[in-house]
């Protein structure tokens, strides 16, 4: 009976193990969790984020005759023909500057005058000498009528026996001489004259003028300061009062590759936008073809006139023109076409141009060739196709390969 009882006992489950058993079973549970959900977190804390960006289609473009397209870009300042820092003729201390920056001044104005007070001692001498002299010449002219009288005298005299011949040529030789001297006087009087009128512009001299009519662009001197048409006295001297533009004549200079000069004549239209007004074309036209090449550059000078002078227009702007194929090489040629990507989209790096090419979601780094602008766009002359999705806004902080997704075109 014991043995049964004892093989009984072991059959039986000990309740209190299993009691202490599930206490861990329950904190290895939950540490299991907690690990999973670890887990979870960090995969959608690294998972790639995605960007929103506006993109837009490569397009395709075609010019009928006479649409007048775009043959070279290039880009220069705008300058003046008639450009002039205006100085004295003569060595001084500036008295007056009568002009500030800004000003528009005509031609003959007053602009500074310099220190006239040895140059008006010399003219009130001058003045004087030549008073003298015309004093002189009338004492001269007086003698000589009483020298005339005296020889008509002794002339009747030996007429009639009564004068001796002797006195006769001693009158008429004091005549002779009187004559003479009224003619070196009134030469000197010439001369007293001159000098008068040298003295005169050496006053002149002394006050700068406006030598055209224009607009006053710098100032470079003031009261008490010396001025010298040629550069003297180290930097204290200065060599000029201030500069005038002459503002109807603005023009375009910009240098041309010689490779490409081909492209340009005389007369050919333009389309001109300054740096500071990118949304304002200006027409233009090609004044001249400067015959002669930059051997260090490899460049040709070409001239461009503005149809129309506007005021908003300043010496050395920056300004970039397209010249442009006239209406009748246009009808005279065949029609093309060009992909055309908006100008906001391509941007530069390492040294290249580069657009991001949305497919599927992700943003491609892709590097371009491109050409003429057309109204804000670029010509894209490698490097993309028909259709393709660019981003135009934004793409300059993508990285190569990225999640985006697409907010409109």
């Amino acid at each position: 009976m014991s043995s049964e009882k004892s093989n009984l006992d072991q059959l039986r489950i000990d309740r209190s193990e299993a009691a202490a058993d599930r206490p861990r079973r329950g904190l290895w549970l939950a540490a299991g969790l907690l690990l999973l959900l670890a887990l979870v977190v960090g995969w959608w804390a690294s998972r790639p984020s995605v960007a929103e960006v506006r993109t837009a289609a490569v397009r395709e473009r075609r010019f009928d005759a006479g649409g007048g397209g775009t043959v070279l870009n290039a880009s220069g300042y705008v300058t003046a023909r008639r450009q002039a820092t205006v100085s004295s003729k003569v060595t001084g201390k500036v008295t007056d500057v009568l002009i500030e920056e800004g000003m528009v001044v005509e031609e003959g104005q007053v602009l500074a005058r310099l220190d006239v007070t040895n140059v008006r001692a010399g003219l009130n001498l001058a003045a004087a000498q030549l008073g003298a002299a015309r004093s002189a010449v009338r004492e001269t002219e007086v003698r000589r009528d009483e020298a005339d009288i005296e020889l008509r005298r002794q002339e009747r005299l030996v007429a009639a026996n009564v004068a001796s011949q002797e006195e006769l040529d001693r009158a008429r030789a004091e005549r002779d001489a009187l004559v003479a001297r009224l003619d070196r006087q009134r030469e000197e009087v010439a001369v007293a004259d001159r000098q008068l009128a040298v003295w005169r512009q050496e006053m002149e001299d002394r006050t700068i003028r406006a030598p055209f009519a224009g607009v006053v662009v710098a100032k470079n001197a003031q009261p008490g300061e010396m001025i010298s048409p040629i550069s003297a006295g180290g930097g204290f001297t200065r060599t000029g009062i201030g500069t005038v533009v002459d503002m109807s004549s603005l023009e375009i200079e910009v240098d041309v590759n010689e490779a490409y000069i081909n492209r340009v004549r005389a007369g050919q239209p333009v389309s001109a936008t300054l740096d500071a007004y990118p949304d304002w074309r200006i027409p233009c036209h090609v004044i001249a073809v400067i015959p002669t090449a930059d051997r260090q550059k490899a460049t040709v000078e070409v001239r461009i006139g503005f149809e129309e002078l506007d005021p908003r227009i300043l010496p050395d702007m920056g300004v970039k023109v397209e010249f442009r194929e006239s209406e009748t090489e246009a009808e005279s040629g065949p029609r093309t076409a060009v992909l055309l990507v908006p100008g906001d989209a391509v941007f530069a790096r390492d040294g290249k141009d580069v657009v991001m090419v949305v497919d599927g979601g992700v943003a491609e780094r892709r590097a371009v060739s491109v050409g003429a602008q057309f109204d804000g766009d670029l010509q894209v002359l490698a490097g993309l196709s028909a259709g393709e999705r660019v981003v135009i806004e934004g793409g300059a902080a993508l990285e190569d390969r990225s999640r985006v997704k697409e907010s409109g075109s």
